[in-house]
């Protein structure tokens, strides 16, 4: 990478936290990782302009199966700028030892090929009942589902090196220039 600094934008919808966790661990390593990129983490409900960074980062909690709508809105809302830069995405969500469900969720491939993403990760999540609702730890006591933090932070961090790997080695993307309206 050459010329301007790579902005690198970490977006995420989290439910309860444990996604955003995941996303500002990645936008620190990513900082320190190369004096050549500067990352910032933001929730998906900001709607962050991804068009003012050189790569983006798209991460969201799964529940049932699924990204959060905030998330796939924000996919589709932003597909050309997002399609025109590097971008990876990440789901946060099985649980367990091993983690469970271990399958991609539902609509990861749609999201990748929407966006054309060259990656997806999927995380292990974290599950905390103190921070559930009524209807929530109702139902993870029906399903016996495995309660603590399954987040693996080596993991999270070593998938950030390969981002900031693949982000070094590349040819310098500009980020597109903010257009401004010429009011008189």
């Amino acid at each position: 990478m050459t010329g301007t600094p790579a902005r690198v934008l970490v977006v995420a919808a989290s439910k309860h936290g444990a996604t955003a966790e995941i996303a500002r661990a990645i936008a620190d390593r990513l900082n320190q990782s190369s004096p050549g990129l500067t990352a910032m983490a933001l929730p998906v409900s900001q709607d962050p302009d991804p068009s003012s960074f050189t790569a983006v980062v798209l991460g969201s909690a799964v529940y049932m199966g699924r990204w959060l709508d905030p998330a796939r809105t924000y996919a589709a809302a932003h597909v050309a700028a997002l399609r025109s830069r590097p971008l990876w995405l990440f789901s946060s969500g099985p649980i367990g030892e091993p983690p469970f469900p271990p399958d991609e969720p539902h609509d990861a491939a749609p999201v990748v090929q929407l966006t054309a993403a060259r990656e997806h990760h999927v995380f292990p999540g974290r599950l905390d009942k103190a921070l559930l609702g009524f209807a929530e730890r109702a139902m993870v006591t029906a399903m016996r589902a495995p309660l603590g933090d399954f987040r693996d932070w080596d993991a999270v961090r070593s998938w950030a090196d390969s981002i900031a790997a693949a982000l070094v080695e590349a040819p310098a993307i500009e980020p597109a220039e903010p257009i401004h309206a010429d009011h008189r």
